[in-house]
């Protein structure tokens, strides 16, 4: 009973701290978000890292009424931070630098491999499983989200059964499926 209770308690901070405008809302340690009231980020992970560069894949939700773009990120983990697609040009899978990528209006964009991904360049650090690290995702209209981007194993090729969600409430929780 106490624990609903809690739940709701919480669940109504949160409800009026997005009516009130763009707020930064603080639950459980190293949950802190930016409000966002149309994009809702889930499942950031990246691979640990090989060479000198890693790879960062999320599930970008959009419930507004029109299109928005992620048009750039940044982190701490690398000299530089890239948007970039897989093309089949000749025979070959080839990855190149794209300058935005668009969610739409009351749809979804799935950064995955072998398709849209955030490229990390010159990494200061290696990335290690088990580990996670800082990301900011920038767009064209809800602005910039700062994300924790959770570490996989070198070979991951999607999510494992413990996501992160962080949602446009600034609300951010861990959830087995």
């Amino acid at each position: 009973m106490v624990k609903i209770l809690i739940v709701i308690f919480t669940l109504g901070l949160i409800s009026n701290a997005t009516l009130a405008g763009h707020h930064k809302i603080t639950i459980g340690k190293g949950d802190h978000q930016h409000v966002s009231h149309t994009i809702m980020v889930k499942h950031p992970w990246s691979r640990a890292s090989i060479s000198k560069n890693g790879v960062v894949y999320v599930t970008l939700h959009n419930h507004g009424g029109s299109n928005d773009k992620l048009v750039g990120a940044s982190s701490s983990v690398a000299k530089s931070v890239q948007l970039h697609t897989h093309k089949y040009e000749n025979g070959i899978m080839r990855m190149r630098h794209i300058k935005s990528i668009t969610i739409p209006a009351k749809g979804s964009a799935t950064l995955k491999p072998g398709g849209h991904h955030i490229m990390l360049m010159g990494l200061t650090k290696k990335l290690k499983k088990g580990n996670s690290f800082p990301l900011t995702l920038n767009f064209e209209k809800a602005g910039k989200i700062p994300v924790n981007v959770n570490v996989r194993h070198a070979g991951a090729l999607k999510n494992q059964s413990n996501h992160d969600h962080h949602h446009s409430s600034g609300k951010s929780h861990k959830m087995k499926h």
